[in-house]
């Protein structure tokens, strides 16, 4: 950690708004003039648009994350958590991943910590369900869907089996929608090379508590979406909520339960909860409100951007809307980390801040491999794709905002291979206990019963 007596710019997140504003700041800001620090419990960015391919294995894993410190040369990198800051003092608490706590000063301050599942108090969520917000979860999941495979081909039990073979997706969004698309296409990619196991014998369940599924892309495209996943065997379940999955056993509120091992939870996402702990003024659902220059209200050295940040959308302000907020979508994310750290930059010079404003360009969704929605907007109107042709633009889209240029051709590398080998089926579950091996050749042996129960001899 340096000790330098430069301004310090504090970036509280490493996500997709912390490294894009921390380059940003790094990029604008003439030599020795702060020190930028960035803080994450993660050494590294993760694009979670791509966590439905990872988890489907059409992205290597590691080409969806981006190493801090490797992207960020020329910034502090602190692997830890900040729970407390102290605004008055302009300190903040930095709990490291080992060791006691310490204190960061800092001058100006950047509100990066994104999202985190949006749950609740469900009986058996909490021991049984899978969300897909990191890296490390969409891994564990592909290792343990292809490990349900690998149960209900060697069981004879057909309680097991079914089980085994019955998939959950709460949460009908793209997070799920797009998660349900990828992991039916791997399973059913998968099944072919086992004897006992067929796509027929799989069922896949999609809930919302929603009346239509993906309502980003709207609702025409939504309905293409629940037809196209329905044709493919996905049972789609609307305006309903599941009650509990205690021990596996999925009681859903329109009176339908189902037996599985697999329930994933993707039922939207909530500002991170530490964020209460900050002092800063929170809106109606948590998010740290801002001005549209990205400045927390109330202050002038503290921004906030991305999912933990209520952003005033100008653009549908000026159309009339007073209640319009920017979604939290990584189309937003990027451009506002761009912005707040040229605000950082001119805040700390003196200069006045710019706002923040874009237009919607669009969403776009992939379902598997080939197939897609799209809805592109070009000025006023509005294009609407799907099939293969909206998962080209879904591909392109978020390829090209893929963070960093390694990243980039890594990932295009992934799709360019898979168009020539198939797919991957391998089940690497025992990487969730990797010493466990181990430490079973390595334990001391039991002593026999026989010695165990003879008495020691006494001391002469």
């Amino acid at each position: 950690m340096s000790t330098t007596e430069r301004p310090r710019i504090l970036v509280v997140g490493g996500g997709y708004v912390g490294l894009y504003a921390a380059r940003r700041i790094l990029k604008k800001m003439r030599y020795g003039e702060a020190t930028v620090t960035v803080v994450d419990p993660r050494s590294y960015m993760t694009y979670q648009p791509f966590l439905p391919e990872a988890a489907a294995g059409s992205i290597s894993p590691r080409h969806v994350v981006v190493p801090l410190r490797r992207v960020l040369p020329k910034a502090e990198v602190l692997t830890g958590r900040v729970t407390t800051i102290d605004q008055d003092r302009k300190v903040a608490t930095v709990a490291p991943l080992v060791g006691e706590a310490y204190e960061l000063p800092f001058d100006y301050l950047v509100i990066a910590m994104g999202a985190v599942s949006r749950t609740f108090p469900i009986p058996g969520l909490a021991e049984n369900g899978i969300g897909m917000k990191g890296v490390e979860e969409a891994i564990g999941l592909r290792n343990h869907v292809l490990e349900q495979l690998d149960k209900a081909d060697s069981t004879t039990d057909e309680e097991v089996r079914r089980k085994a073979l019955t998939f959950v997706f709460i949460g009908g969004g793209f997070a799920g929608a797009e998660t349900v698309g990828e992991v039916e296409d791997m399973a059913r990619d998968a099944a072919k090379y086992y004897n006992n196991v067929k796509r027929e014998d799989m069922r896949f369940l999609l809930v919302d508590v929603a009346d239509k599924i993906l309502p980003e892309v709207g609702p025409k495209l939504g309905a293409y979406g629940k037809a196209h996943l329905e044709g493919r065997g996905v049972e789609v379940y609307l305006k309903t909520g599941m009650d509990s999955c205690v021990d596996g056993h999925v009681v859903l509120n329109n009176g339908l339960e189902v037996d599985s091992n697999t329930i994933v939870w993707t039922a939207g996402v909530k500002p991170n909860p530490a964020l209460g702990r900050f002092g800063l003024p929170l809106g109606p659902r948590g998010h740290v409100d801002t001005a549209a220059t990205l400045q927390v209200q109330g202050t002038d050295y503290i921004w906030a951007a991305g999912d933990n940040a209520q952003v005033p959308d100008m653009v549908g302000r000026r159309a009339g809307n007073e209640n319009a907020w920017c979604p939290p979508n990584a189309q937003h994310a990027l451009r506002q980390a761009k912005v707040l750290g040229d605000n950082v930059v001119s805040g700390m010079r003196g200069f006045p801040q710019k706002e923040y404003s874009h237009a919607n360009k669009g969403a776009v969704a992939g379902l598997g491999l080939h197939k897609g929605v799209a809805m592109i907007v070009v000025g006023k109107a509005k294009i609407k794709l799907k099939g293969r042709l909206a998962w080209y633009m879904h591909r392109a889209y978020h390829g090209m905002a893929m963070p960093t240029f390694n990243r980039k051709i890594r990932v295009f590398a992934d799709w360019t291979l898979a168009m020539f080998l198939k797919r991957e089926v391998v089940s690497l579950s025992a990487m969730q206990n990797p010493r466990e091996e181990f430490y079973e050749a390595a334990k001391p042996a039991p002593k026999p019963a026989a010695e165990a129960d003879k008495p020691k001899a006494k001391a002469s």
